[in-house]
């Protein structure tokens, strides 16, 4: 009973606790909700006395959202510019440009310098004022008074280019130009401005404006190979930047904006006249009078005669400079700063590429509106003979052998028929059909738009189908057209290709971007036997004391083994007769025994002819840096020409080496007809078709008429012609058309 009495209890105090809880929590919302709305009417009569109307509304609701907008393109910006954050990482980034390197060719003759180091430069101080004062006149006048990018300086450019219909002046400030020269390319993108920006105001924090002065002066190029403004005084006048007149530094300060087009010694009216508008910027700016550079402008300055003058091979020269760097990175050169370098560069043949790309540009530019070229030319083993980056080094520094990346189109293939090969699917012998094929809405056509039908597949890459590309991508991967190209990604990259390679269904046809030194790399396993190689230009490095610090045999990567040859000796015979039966005709050398593939991408945006012998690799390219169309130009055309043209020069003299196999790939592709081209010769199939051995029994029936009527003269030309025939047939049987 008193249990009874005691639960009673202890349930109404827990109801009241409970009532008492619901009560406090009532009231404290009530009054929470009562104290927020009076906060709130104190807050609106607050914002009352900010309240506008009419245009004074317009205004501020723009000048908000604007802040908006700029906070977000703020965070943009700083995500965009985080690969600028990590070039300047660690305190060490300045030592890695302090370099000073004597470049020789592969015979020892010096052929250009690089880098410098702080102890070789003239000192600002002792710098006539005139030189300063005509740079900064022209390049950069308010550079005491920005913080790395100058609005004003760039609105003003904007409207001087608008007036003129054209570039005039540029908008960058003499820290941009600096930042690019220290860590970027000449890439023309909206990243690299992006970074270049954010690399200017870093610079102009962490330095002093005399010494982002100095370092401009030191590392601009000035043409002739010159790098820094003492070198090119020293080339051009033969005299230090201590000692040149006023004529002579406004000839110089000229040279900033286009170095191989003012350049004296290759265009002294053009370089005068350019000194002359520096003269005047010097007047305008305030820092002299038009009296003081009268006697410049009367008696201007004229360059040195040099008979032994020699075009550098800039473009080699920058990238065996990067190749320098990071053995320096790496620890490989010791705590030296100052080296000698051999390099595996081969000084005429790099004169021949760069003089034959320049002749083809001149002569065929304007008919197939293409404004660019590279190639790069390598031995087997990986050592680079000559490269070539564009066509005019002054005008444009970027490298587009190395930095540039472009879609190969079929020159891509090989890697798609040796992945097919490895597979144990394929020979070269393997009958492949070339008809429509769709992977889903994507439906490939080849070349011409029609189909050749049954072939053997040698012939498919002869002729460059893009059908059967697709079909084998699909049976590698055992009818997965995915797994397949997973493959081929993976065939590329065991071969040296480090582009990305996104897979796309397209990816067969060569749709994803490579570079030029990829191509080569790529290409030295099938004229090596199947070893991955790693392009290398230095062969031999001594430091400032003479001593021999490196040599590629001994210190450097070798090649390895990645694809067994006898798959690199199916490829490389089918290869052969891509050059031979082709598309490649016009690459064939004299008395050489060469291989290869062409390669044109959609619209006629890039033509390329990737191709090799026993001696020697080469890549070529031609297209447009603004990635605009060409006039029909294939790689079967400009591209194998190149190509031909220089490796004809390269195999003068040298001791031929056959490709792999020796004798396999000096065997000729027995000849047949495809797509209907009574010239393009193919292997007929291993089966006739009822049609073939129709026509065989007719000639079978010709050739006994004529043999029993030998004695008949007028039946003798027929059956000789009948005989001669099949002889070309490949031994064997007739020419066979497959449709």
């Amino acid at each position: 009973m008193r249990f009874n009495r005691d639960t009673s209890a202890l349930l109404r105090r827990v109801r009241h606790a409970l009532l008492a809880t619901d009560s406090w929590i009532d009231s404290f919302i009530y009054s929470a909700q009562t104290e927020a709305g009076e906060l709130w009417r104190d807050f609106s009569g607050f914002m009352e006395n900010f309240h506008v109307r009419g245009v004074s509304r317009l205004a501020s609701e723009a000048a908000g959202e604007a802040m908006t907008l700029g906070v977000f393109g703020g965070m943009v910006l700083v995500v965009l510019a985080q690969p600028a954050f990590k070039l300047t990482a660690g305190d060490d980034w300045m030592k890695k440009t302090d370099v000073a390197i004597t470049f020789q060719d592969r015979f020892g003759a010096e052929v250009g310098r690089r880098g410098i180091l702080h102890d070789d430069a003239v000192a600002l101080d002792q710098y006539p004022d005139y030189v300063i004062q005509a740079v900064l006149a022209t390049e950069d006048r308010r550079f005491f008074d920005h913080w790395g990018v100058d609005p004003i300086g760039l609105a003003r450019a904007l409207t001087v280019n608008a007036r003129s219909s054209g570039v005039v002046q540029g908008g960058s400030t003499l820290t941009q130009q600096l930042a690019k020269n220290l860590f970027l390319s000449n890439e023309r993108t909206v990243t690299r401005k992006i970074n270049e920006a954010f690399l200017s105001f870093w610079l102009e924090s962490h330095m002093t404006k005399r010494q982002i002065l100095q370092l401009y002066l030191d590392r601009a190029y000035m043409g002739g190979g010159a790098f820094g403004i003492q070198a090119a005084a020293q080339f051009y006048f033969g005299r230090s930047i201590k000692d040149v007149s006023l004529a002579q530094a406004a000839m110089l300060a000229g040279l900033f904006k286009a170095p191989t087009k003012f350049a004296p010694h290759v265009n002294l009216p053009a370089a005068r006249a350019r000194a002359n508008d520096v003269l005047s910027n010097l007047v305008t700016a305030g820092y002299m009078s038009e009296n003081q550079v009268a006697d410049a402008r009367r008696t201007p300055a004229a360059s040195v005669e040099r008979s032994d003058l020699k075009t550098p091979p800039d473009w080699y020269l920058d990238w065996a400079f990067n190749e320098i760097k990071a053995l320096v990175d790496a620890g490989k050169l010791g705590s030296d700063r100052v080296f000698t370098v051999r390099l595996a560069l081969d000084s005429a043949l790099q004169k021949k590429a760069e003089t034959t790309i320049d002749a083809m540009l001149r002569e065929s530019g304007k008919t197939y509106n293409v404004h660019q070229g590279a190639t790069i030319i390598l031995e087997p083993t990986g050592a680079v003979r000559a490269l070539v980056g564009g066509r005019d080094y002054g005008a444009s520094q970027f490298n587009r052998a190395v930095d540039a990346r472009r879609q190969p189109g079929s020159s891509f293939k090989p890697y798609v028929y040796l992945t097919a090969l490895m597979s144990g699917k394929f020979t070269p012998q393997t009958t492949v059909v070339d008809a429509p094929i769709c992977l889903g809405n994507w439906c490939p056509k080849n070349y011409g738009g029609s189909y050749s039908g049954s072939m053997p597949m040698w012939n498919a890459l002869a002729h460059s189908l893009n059908t059967v590309a697709v079909r084998l991508s699909v049976a590698i991967g055992d009818g997965d057209a995915k797994r397949g190209r997973q493959k081929i990604i993976a065939t590329a990259r065991r071969l040296g290709v480090t582009a990305p390679l996104p897979d796309t269904q397209s990816l067969p046809l060569g749709a994803d971007d490579v570079s030029v030194m990829d191509q080569a790399t790529a290409y030295a396993a099938f004229a090596n036997g199947g070893k991955r190689i790693k392009p290398f230009a230095a062969l031999e490095i001594s430091n400032s004391r003479g001593e021999l610090i490196y040599s590629h045999d001994r210190d450097g990567e070798q090649p390895q083994q990645v694809v067994e040859q006898r798959f690199i000796e199916m490829l490389d015979f089918m290869m052969t007769q891509v050059v031979e039966q082709g598309t490649a005709r016009r690459a064939m050398l004299d008395g050489v025994k060469v291989a290869g593939k062409t390669g044109t991408t959609n619209d006629y945006k890039d033509a390329w002819f990737c191709g090799f012998s026993g001696n020697f690799v080469g890549a070529v390219w031609y297209g447009n840096d603004d990635d605009q169309s060409m006039e029909r130009l294939t790689g079967g055309t400009l591209p194998a020409a190149t190509w031909h043209d220089i490796m004809q020069f390269a195999h003068s003299g040298v001791d031929l080496k056959p490709l792999p196999g020796g004798t396999l790939v000096a065997e000729r592709g027995p000849l047949a007809v495809v797509g209907g081209d009574v010239n393009a010769p193919v292997k007929r199939p291993d089966q006739l078709t009822h049609k073939a051995a129709e026509t065989l029994g007719g000639i079978e029936v010709l050739m006994k008429s004529a043999h029993a009527r030998r004695a008949s003269l007028e039946l003798r030309p027929r059956a000789v012609a009948t005989t001669d025939a099949a002889e070309r047939g490949g031994g064997d049987g007739a020419i066979v058309e497959l449709r």
